[in-house]
């Protein structure tokens, strides 16, 4: 029995370095995702939490469901929203640069929950040119976040603009 070649396949590319310099060629324009973090926020239990997997949708919250683009479908879907957060670095120090966070609802009985694809793509692409777009949260959650982010790193807190400060605590 003769063995079959093995397809190649093209994996996705995060780009470390400047890729405009040296050989500019493949990757040159794109963007860097290695300041960029997932941030889920657990609306029931008032929680935050970095999961890395989200990049691929691959965290703990996303695997095992089948995701369908319309909320009435997953009428008792726990309530998250994931937040892209970029970082950006300045002479005073890191900052949050781009905060922008999307919603979505799990339930894990029926192995469904909702989440807008096309949403999750743009605004992370939104929070990579630095958009802070939090205003359509719920208030306990812009806490959530807020002091997540104040507690994971408070001098990055400190250099943010003023703009996500008021957005997320009112400061």
């Amino acid at each position: 029995m003769e063995e079959q070649p093995k397809k190649k396949t093209i994996g996705f590319n995060i780009i470390k370095d400047d890729s405009t310099s040296g050989h500019g060629g493949f990757g040159v324009g794109a963007l860097s995702l290695e300041n960029m973090s997932p941030v889920f926020v657990d609306v029931t239990e008032g929680t935050a939490f970095v999961d890395m997997g989200a990049m691929h949708a691959r965290s703990v919250v996303e695997k095992g469901i089948k995701f369908l683009p319309n909320k009435d479908e997953v009428p008792n879907g726990k309530p998250y929203w994931l937040v892209w957060v970029t970082i950006e670095r300045m002479p005073q120090g890191a900052y949050y640069a781009g905060v922008t966070a999307c919603e979505m609802t799990v339930d894990r009985e029926i192995r469904r929950g909702y989440k807008l694809l096309p949403e999750h793509v743009n605004k992370m692409d939104k929070s990579l040119k630095r958009h802070i777009m939090v205003d359509h949260m719920d208030e306990p959650s812009k806490k959530v976040l807020g002091e997540f982010l104040k507690k994971h790193d408070a001098g990055m807190w400190e250099h943010s603009k003023d703009q996500l400060k008021k957005e997320l605590l009112g400061e």
